[in-house]
């Protein structure tokens, strides 16, 4: 079943047409300017400026803090290298076909996940509704990341650094701060003993090795007599910034999944508010509003970070690190937890199966070459993943250097990685606040980058759902705002980020491997790999063959089946949820799954009620498996196409 224009379309009569018309073939196409409330489901959804906006609205969206925050964190948990291997796997065998998959669905159709799964195969409409969950999921405990970059940047305005410091009441003994052990080994050279910092005060080695029986030899080491060992096996040190972390924005203060939870507190549920506020402010007109922010949002970030590299590089020690980001350790690869972790940063940092591109492609005009931006945005993605990376271990490599330890054993993976290793940096550079503030703003505009995605998504889904609120959109996005900000207030406690950990170790992993199968999938298997590709050259962008045969082999074969591998692979090796050094039991990570399962639930739901129409005769699995009389271009060449009410 082939079709390669506009005119093989074949629509019921439509209820409306407007005076100023033209007819081509068996499809009515009317100006947009002409139609009236009666067609309020396809009228008025806006339009990006330009293609520029649109592909920097992707960058804004995909080039987030997951790049920033999140792949530093699973590089380091997987042996630095070694993830490389899989991760570049995944970009351009799973990432790059999910990505163009996505915005072809929401560019050819015009319309949001909901909608457009509903009409290309209504038998799997509920993976518009599954897309749309995980989002609501994501949302959620991302703004909570956002927070702690508020409250980061709010304490960059204080006179010093207080992250930089043992000096404060959360700090413990065994605090250590670079830049005052820094100033210690400066006074070595006139002094006859070697200093270092410890307990908060400048001692000498032999003092510092005498409190715990041994005897002093070089700030680098302790001897009992009979052996030399390392001053890091004798005595225990907690970089500042990661006491800051834990022990100040988060508190911690000894929760953990079943003790001393807490509640909310204050600071934190402030920063929350304020974030979803200020998202609020950027997003109540909608996509035109998202368009002219990313011209910003999405270029200032690369300044700041190629600063830090510049700063970064120059740090002794920074080598070492450097090499351990790229060097891979080949027995890594035998885990399928590494692999697992690949694929789900893939998803995670191009935002796939979330929906959102979906959202942001359907504002594109009919014509845009949104092939090249999948190719363009997919790469630039990866690089920048890299870009970022080498900055992260050039300071890990700094950090390790200056206390005499191994990389990975600089602090504990996890998500605060990235809160601990960026502002250690940003104390060693002239004007320390000055950057600081800099940095911690990157950060801002990056997070809120990615939930302009998520939340014009939800908001593009209800309106989509319900088009009378098309003129009162803003009304949707902040109810969106409300419900996912109260969502979150379980976040803000001190056993919050436990809950947070769970939340993101099963909605934006294995979940999202079933979806982007799905997704895939319909528009390769039960579509048709051919109509989909004929469909691309109605929208005017020509493939020379050796680039269909890429995306005729990804999209039939290759994606659907890796994907449905590394599944399978994980499900054999279930792990424990783990933050710092904390395994969570067994019930914890049960909930957690439920979470997962719950971003599924609507794939289930809706495919039953489906055979039970089958069953029951008011359907046919012919009917469920074919494109819907209103799936195919809601506008081209800025006309409307009447496909009747939605």
């Amino acid at each position: 079943m082939k079709r390669s224009s506009i005119k093989s379309y074949t629509l019921p009569e439509p209820t409306f047409i407007p005076e100023k018309s033209s007819i081509h073939g068996d499809v009515i196409i009317t100006d947009l300017q002409s139609a009236t409330a009666s067609t309020d489901a396809l009228v008025g959804r806006g339009n990006w400026g330009s293609p520029v906006e649109f592909v920097l609205a992707c960058m804004n969206y995909a080039l987030g803090l997951g790049n920033v925050w999140r792949f530093p964190y699973l590089c380091f948990r997987n042996g630095g290298g070694a993830f490389l291997v899989p991760y570049i796997l995944m970009v351009f065998l799973v990432g790059l076909p999910v990505f163009f998959a996505e915005l072809f669905i929401g560019q050819y159709s015009g319309l949001g996940p909901i909608k457009a799964f509903q009409f290309l195969a209504p038998l799997f409409k509920g993976l518009g509704y599954c897309a749309t969950l995980t989002t609501a999921f994501v949302a959620i405990y991302y703004m909570m990341i956002i927070s702690w970059v508020i409250f980061y940047m709010w304490t960059a305005f204080f006179p010093s650094l207080v992250w930089g410091s043992c000096e404060n009441s959360w700090n413990s003994d065994d605090c250590f701060s670079i830049v005052e052990d820094i100033k210690c080994q400066e006074g070595n050279n006139n002094d006859a003993m070697d200093r270092i910092y410890y307990m908060r005060e400048c001692r000498t080695v032999t003092e510092v090795c005498g409190i715990f029986n041994y005897s002093g030899v070089n700030v680098n080491s302790c001897s009992n007599l009979t052996n030399i060992l390392p001053i890091t096996d004798v005595v225990n040190r907690t970089l500042a910034a990661e006491e800051f972390f834990y022990d100040r924005v988060l508190n911690i203060n000894g929760a953990t999944w079943t003790q001393n939870w807490g509640w909310p507190q204050g600071h934190l549920v402030l920063c929350l508010a304020f974030v979803w506020i200020l998202a609020f402010i950027c997003l109540f007109k909608g996509v035109k509003s998202v368009g002219k922010i990313v011209y910003f949002t999405a270029t200032f970030p690369y300044v700041i970070l190629t600063a830090l590299l510049i700063r970064a590089i120059t740090l002794e020690g920074s080598i070492t690190g450097i090499k351990f980001f790229i060097t891979p350790e080949w027995t890594r690869l035998q885990s399928p937890g590494v692999w697992g972790d690949a694929a789900s940063q893939v998803f995670f940092s191009f935002s796939l199966a979330w929906g959102a591109l979906i959202v942001f492609a359907s504002y594109n005009k009919f014509s845009n070459n949104c092939h090249f931006d999948a190719v363009f945005v997919s790469i630039l993605n990866f690089g920048t993943a890299l870009y970022n990376g080498v900055v992260v271990f050039a300071i890990l490599g700094f950090l390790a250097n200056t206390m005499n330890v191994s990389v990975q054993d600089v602090t504990s993976s996890g998500p605060g990685l990235t809160f601990i290793t960026y502002p250690e940096a940003i104390l060693l550079m002239p004007l320390p606040q000055l950057w600081a503030i800099l940095f911690f703003f990157m950060m801002l505009i990056l997070g809120l980058g990615s939930q302009f995605g998520s939340i014009q998504m939800l908001s593009s889904s209800i309106v989509d759902q319900w088009p009378h609120l098309r003129e009162h959109e803003w009304r949707a996005t902040a109810g969106v705002c409300i419900a996912c900000f109260i969502a979150a207030l379980p976040l803000t406690c001190n056993g919050g980020i436990y809950l947070q950990s769970l939340i993101e170790w099963h909605t934006a992993s294995w979940n999202l491997f079933l979806i982007g199968i799905g997704e895939v999938a319909v528009l390769s298997w039960v579509y048709g790999i051919n109509r989909t590709l004929d469909n691309i050259l109605e929208m005017g962008m020509k493939l020379w063959k050796l680039t269909r045969y890429y995306w005729k082999s990804v999209w039939v074969f290759i994606t659907p089946v890796m994907l449905t591998a590394i599944f399978i692979f994980m499900m054999t090796d279930l792990q424990s949820t783990v933050f710092r050094e904390y395994v969570f039991p067994k019930w914890a990570d049960a909930m957690g799954y439920v979470f997962g399962l719950i971003t599924l639930v609507p794939f289930v739901v809706f495919f039953i009620i489906e055979l039970i129409d089958i069953q029951a005769g008011r359907q046919t699995w012919k009917g469920l498996l074919k494109p819907s009389d209103k799936w195919g271009p809601q506008e081209v060449d800025g006309k409307w196409i009447d496909r009747g009410r939605l």
